[in-house]
C-alpha cells in the first residue's frame, strides 16, 4: 500500500513539473527566477548594454493614454499652478485663481475618455521653466486639474516660453509635421541620473546639480577626430537640460549608441511578441544602473524609443569602466525586490505607487486599480 501511494506521489509531482517546465519552454541563453520574468542575452553597442525582459503573462493595456499621445492630440493640457482658472470641470466649489507659478508644481488636466499614464523622467517643456515628472501615476479620463509633483531641469529661467507645455522639440525648433519618434513631437526621458534624483532623492537642488555635472559632462563629448569637442554656443549658453538633449552634435553623439540597439529591439519585440517582451535591464560601462519593465509589449513599444535614448545618453557621459555584466547578474538585479522599507502612496480605485527601498537599489511599482485592471502597468528600478 505504501509503496502505490509513494508511487501516485511520484507521478503527480513528475506531472506538475511538466506542466510547471510547458506553461513556458526555456529557450537558449534564457535564465528563469522568481519573478517570472526572463532575462534574455544582451545587446551591445558601445559602453551600453541592453538586457531584453520578457514576460510569462501580457496584459490588456490600449486603453492607457500616453503623455505624448494626449499632448500631440491636444487632450492633455500641462499649466503652470498659477493658470488652474477656468479649467475645472466640476465646478461643486467655487474655482480658485492662485497667485503665481511654483517651482515643483504644474497642473495637468487629461480631456480624454482615457486614462493617462505619466512616467517619472517625462520632461514637459514650456511655461517659466522645463519640468520633469516626479513620480508614476494614472490620471482619470476626463479629470478636473491634477497637482503634478515636478522638478525643474532649467534652473536659469523663469520667465514664461509658452503659457502651456509641451514635447521639447516643439518648444526648441522641431521641424513641424515629423512623426512622433522620440525626439521631435515628444517629450524627452531624463536619463537614469537625472531620473534617479527626482524619482529617488526627490530634491529639487540634487536634481539642478545633477542637471549640471550632465550638461557640463556634454561639452566635451568627444565627437569625430575632426571635431574633438562638443563645445557649442547653444550648449554653453542655455541651462535647459532639454535644449542640450535636443543639440544637434548631442543627438548625433546619442543616435551613434542608441539607433543600432533600438533598431535590434524593435526587431526582437517582433519576434518575441507572443512571448511578451515587456522590458529591459540596463547597463553602462560594465555596471548595471537601471530597469524598466511594462504590462505590456504594446506600452514598452510605445515608450522605447526615448527611453533608450535616454539609456544611450547616459552612456555617452559615463567615464568609467567595467567588466561585461552578464546575463545572470542582469537576471539577479531584477529579481531582487526585497526591501527594508516600503512607501506606499494610493488614489482609490486608480492607482497605487509603492516604493522599496532595498540594499543598494530603489524600486518603483505603479499598479492600477481601475475596472477590469490590477496588476503593475510599470516598474522602474534602478542602483544606488
Amino acid at each position: 500500500m505504501k509503496a502505490k501511494m509513494l508511487l501516485a506521489v511520484t507521478v503527480l509531482l513528475a506531472v506538475a513539473a511538466a506542466v510547471l517546465v510547458n506553461v513556458w519552454p526555456m529557450q537558449a541563453g534564457e535564465t528563469p527566477f522568481v519573478s517570472g520574468y526572463k532575462v534574455l542575452e544582451p545587446m551591445r553597442h558601445g559602453s551600453l548594454t541592453v538586457f531584453p525582459v520578457v514576460a510569462p503573462k501580457s496584459y490588456a493595456t490600449s486603453e492607457f493614454l500616453t503623455l505624448d499621445e494626449g499632448l500631440r492630440s491636444g487632450e492633455v493640457v500641462v499649466t503652470e499652478y498659477g493658470n488652474i482658472q477656468g479649467l475645472r470641470r466640476r465646478h461643486t466649489m467655487p474655482a480658485v485663481q492662485h497667485d503665481g507659478a511654483e517651482v515643483n508644481r504644474l497642473v495637468l488636466i487629461n480631456n480624454s475618455k482615457r486614462p493617462l499614464l505619466l512616467l517619472a523622467g517625462e520632461i514637459v517643456a514650456g511655461g517659466k521653466q522645463d519640468r520633469v515628472i516626479g513620480k508614476d501615476r494614472i490620471v482619470p479620463p476626463e479629470s478636473d486639474p491634477v497637482d503634478l509633483s515636478v522638478f525643474c531641469v532649467e534652473p536659469g529661467r523663469w520667465v514664461g516660453s509658452s503659457e502651456q507645455f509641451g514635447a521639447s522639440g516643439a518648444i526648441y525648433g522641431a521641424t513641424p509635421g515629423l512623426p512622433l519618434n522620440g525626439r521631435n513631437t515628444a517629450t524627452l526621458m531624463a536619463q537614469p541620473s537625472v531620473r534617479a534624483k527626482a524619482m529617488g532623492d526627490k530634491d529639487q537642488n540634487q536634481v539642478w546639480a545633477e542637471v549640471g555635472k550632465q550638461k557640463a559632462a556634454m561639452e566635451t563629448v568627444e565627437v569625430t577626430a575632426a571635431a574633438p569637442q562638443v563645445v557649442t554656443d547653444e550648449i554653453r549658453s542655455t541651462s535647459s537640460y532639454a535644449r542640450v538633449m535636443e543639440n544637434k552634435d548631442v543627438k548625433e553623439k546619442v543616435d551613434e549608441i542608441a539607433k543600432p540597439i533600438e533598431q535590434s529591439y524593435q526587431s526582437l519585440i517582433k519576434q518575441l511578441h507572443d512571448r511578451n517582451a515587456v522590458g529591459v535591464v540596463v547597463a553602462v560601462n560594465g555596471r548595471i544602473i537601471w530597469a524598466d519593465v511594462f504590462a505590456s509589449t504594446e506600452l514598452l513599444q510605445k515608450y522605447w524609443p526615448k527611453l533608450v535614448r535616454s539609456y544611450a545618453s547616459e552612456a555617452v557621459v559615463t567615464r568609467a569602466k567595467g567588466a561585461e555584466v552578464s546575463t545572470k547578474e542582469a537576471e539577479a538585479f531584477l529579481s531582487d525586490m526585497t526591501g527594508r522599507k516600503e512607501t506606499i502612496e494610493s488614489e482609490p480605485g486608480i492607482y497605487r505607487h509603492t516604493e522599496v527601498n532595498g540594499d543598494g537599489f530603489k524600486a518603483f511599482e505603479l499598479t492600477s486599480l481601475l475596472p477590469k485592471t490590477g496588476f503593475d502597468v510599470h516598474v522602474a528600478k534602478m542602483a544606488e
